[in-house]
């Protein structure tokens, strides 16, 4: 690309600066569209967007090497109608205003990385989900197939599309691996339910990695499941936590204590506690994406110092 500055559609959080760093360190000029400023400093441009109208900051774009839409209000929440409604339209209507904007400039970016999730596969409990697995039933399907229609609506037709259904991002500075650790120091860190529920994960800078070649890799073209190749059960992955923290005990919570428990004490949906899924990208294994973490130890030992 011969352009160096990547417009990143709300990027004020935990994987949009992540993104802008790695950028960053390419070589790359990272623009940050989002409401508020980001809370740190960094080696990125900061440019006001409410996520719902056109306006200046459609500059940005105008010879942008390539954008990057992270937009969408978390569904680490309580699902109150309000918030469902919240998690659909800041979706929904990001991703339409990108377009309008698009429409407005005189040279669009030549690519489009659209974020989207894993979670479109449902919840099932024992099925291994690929990019050609059937769409599941709910919220998160609902949301994400209303997200993917959005894009394909709001895209330019000469623009490469790159789609990108992310699974459980584990970082250091942000995500839900945070609360999970902080909960496994207090010797709550055991299997959650039954324990069997699938979690499909990925180390943030495999997350960047991929991001990055998005843009940059002209092959790249489609949906792909952003997770590394090997996900694990949820009573599996706290106990490699606890291994890797040092913590000996972890006591199980059960499926009621968790459905009382999320919503009072950690304001959360105990669903994404209690339900999960196996996935793993046959697309990025025939392109010969090669996954710093495959593993689930290694990346935890690794963000952990451990």
């Amino acid at each position: 690309m011969t352009a160096r500055r990547i417009v990143i559609a709300g990027g004020s959080g935990f994987l949009g600066l992540n993104l802008a760093r790695h950028l960053a360190a390419e070589g790359y000029e990272p623009v940050v569209l989002s409401r508020h400023a980001p809370a740190e400093t960094g080696p990125w441009t900061h440019a006001p967007w409410d996520a719902r109208t056109a306006g200046e900051w459609a500059a940005q774009l105008d010879g942008a090497a390539g954008l990057v839409n992270l937009a969408g209000r978390t569904v680490d929440c309580v699902k109150t109608p309000d918030h469902c409604d919240e998690i659909l339209r800041s979706r929904v209507e990001s991703t339409r205003v990108l377009g309008q904007a698009l429409r407005q400039i005189d040279s669009p970016p030549p690519v489009w990385v659209q974020m989207s999730t894993a979670h479109r596969y449902g919840d099932p409990p024992n099925l291994l989900c690929d990019e050609d697995s059937a769409f599941g039933y709910g919220l998160a399907p609902i949301v994400g197939q209303a997200w993917e229609e959005a894009f394909a609506e709001a895209v330019l037709p000469g623009m490469r599309q790159v789609i990108l259904r992310t699974s459980f991002v584990l970082g250091r500075s942000g995500g839900a691996l945070q609360r999970l650790a902080g909960l496994a120091r207090l010797g709550l860190g055991g299997p959650v339910g039954h324990g069997r529920q699938g979690i499909s994960w990925i180390h943030e800078r495999d997350m960047n990695r991929l991001m990055a070649q998005g843009l940059t890799d002209l092959s790249m073209q489609g949906a792909y499941i952003a997770t590394a190749p090997n996900p694990v059960s949820n009573a599996e992955f706290m106990h490699i936590l606890r291994r890797v923290l040092g913590v000996p005990i972890g006591l199980p919570a059960a499926a009621w204590m968790v459905r009382v428990g999320a919503p009072l004490v950690l304001r959360t949906d105990p669903e994404l506690a209690l339900y999960g899924r196996y996935c793993v990208s046959r697309r990025l294994k025939e392109e010969g994406f090669d996954f710093e973490y495959p593993e689930v130890e290694g990346a935890l030992r690794d963000l952990f110092g451990r």
